[in-house]
């Protein structure tokens, strides 16, 4: 599989303000997030979802956002800043053989793999590391976009996800996204 990063550029539109008409941050990741819980968003962006988590996990609770790209991690350490999130917010620069999140293993709650999933060159070493941050009865939430990820290339990630050990409790598919909840036993 050939390694594809979303372009620096493609995260400002991403972070177009109508885009929450057809994904708003917190009806989508709301029912997986309490406050006070750790969230590790990999593949953050420019922060679309990662503000909106900071606020939902409150002043107790982190968000680590995990970022290939330095420019995107930049972005989203200004865009918290003015909002008066950083202090939530643990910044990781990845790369393809690191998530750089080895301070995390069995502390995580929730992990939202969001549009990225199929990004991800490594995807049995991406699960294995980020399944290994999961408390038990942790949850993964992986998304994909249907116009971009066939059906047949979302099943392989769920497949893929499922021989860490996670173990599917939902899998459904909205107008635009195909989705799989998992949890670790």
């Amino acid at each position: 599989m050939t390694r594809h990063v979303c372009p620096v550029w493609v995260g400002y539109l991403l972070l177009n303000p109508l885009r929450r008409r057809l994904e708003n941050p917190y009806n989508m990741l709301g029912p997986f997030v309490e406050k006070g819980m750790t969230v590790l968003e990999p593949g953050c962006g420019m922060g679309y979802f990662t503000l909106p988590l900071a606020r939902m996990v409150g002043p107790r609770g982190r968000v680590v956002a995990v970022e290939i790209e330095p420019k995107m991690l930049s972005a989203v350490e200004r865009r918290a800043r003015k909002a008066g999130l950083l202090d939530r917010i643990v910044l990781r620069l990845s790369s393809d053989e690191e998530p750089g999140v080895e301070d995390f293993f069995e502390s995580v709650d929730f992990i939202p793999v969001l549009y990225m999933a199929h990004e991800v060159s490594d995807q049995a070493g991406f699960f294995s590391e980020t399944v290994k941050t999961l408390k038990t009865g942790g949850r993964m939430l992986v998304l994909e976009p249907k116009f971009h990820v066939t059906r047949k290339a979302f099943e392989h990630v769920a497949t893929v996800a499922e021989s860490t050990g996670l173990k599917t409790e939902k899998r459904f598919d909205g107008t635009f996204t195909r989705s799989i909840v998992m949890i670790k036993p």
